[in-house]
């Protein structure tokens, strides 16, 4: 996997707690094999450079366009029981719920690449008259426990210390605790565009980008880990941001 940023580390406005680490991992989208390594360098890095508190976050879309949806999820699994991590909604998790209530949904989840998805659960769209009701049948039957605990434990934010951790974004002038939960995981301009200093410094994913996107109000660390290899961790540790 490529190393995703030429600097080691960056300094920001915003700290964490004293005594606390806090590891988020940008859009995985299906990468069960970038996911396993990223896993593998953070419990390096914390035998290495043990602290008194660490943090896992991971900042949603899990699923979807890769070819291995349902090993992410298997390995989140693990990561919420073992380690406590946080897990966000995505706008994919969103969309693959919605399929989940209602098979009406699924020409839009086809869109945004569900097919791998079901793909990954041994799932075939075999010709053009499946029935999103047979494979709604098909997708509930196979979607297993510990999948569901998974969809169960996401959440729309998560903060610590000075940082915010969300999927896509957050509304300006709008005060975090009365945010749209349909803008945390969908937003894209009205929040990319803003310069204004946030209640908290915003940790993203969503809006791929070459590289993490460092600005004075946030940081995109989404760097579209399905097409390019690079699945992107960062570790926030005081006013510092190391690249792992």
């Amino acid at each position: 996997m490529h190393r995703p940023f030429a600097a080691p580390s960056r300094s920001v406005t915003a700290s964490a707690p004293a005594g606390t680490r806090i590891y988020a991992v940008g859009d995985v989208h299906g990468r069960a094999d970038l996911l396993s390594e990223i896993t593998s360098r953070i419990d390096d890095d914390i035998r290495r450079r043990p602290i008194a508190h660490t943090i896992e976050v991971y900042l949603g879309d899990y699923i979807d366009r890769g070819p291995d949806s349902s090993t992410v999820l298997d390995l989140l699994a693990v990561r919420l029981v073992a380690n406590r991590a946080v897990c966000l909604r995505g706008n994919h998790e969103a969309v693959m719920e919605g399929f989940l209530q209602d098979p009406a949904i699924l020409p839009y989840w086809l869109q945004l690449g569900g097919m791998q998805t079901l793909a990954s659960y041994g799932i075939e769209l075999r010709d053009e008259n499946e029935t999103a009701f047979n494979l709604h049948r098909h997708f509930v039957d196979a979607f297993p426990r510990e999948h569901e605990l998974v969809m169960r434990c996401l959440r729309n934010q998560f903060s610590c210390g000075d940082f915010l951790f969300v999927h896509a974004g957050i509304r300006p002038d709008v005060p975090i605790e009365h945010q749209d939960p349909n803008d945390l995981i969908w937003i894209r301009d009205e929040f990319l565009d803003s310069t204004q200093r946030h209640e908290r410094f915003v940790v993203h994913g969503h809006t791929p980008v070459p590289h993490p996107d460092i600005r004075p109000n946030r940081i995109n660390i989404d760097t579209a880990a399905w097409r390019t290899g690079t699945l992107t961790c960062i570790a926030i540790e005081g006013s510092t941001i190391l690249f792992l």
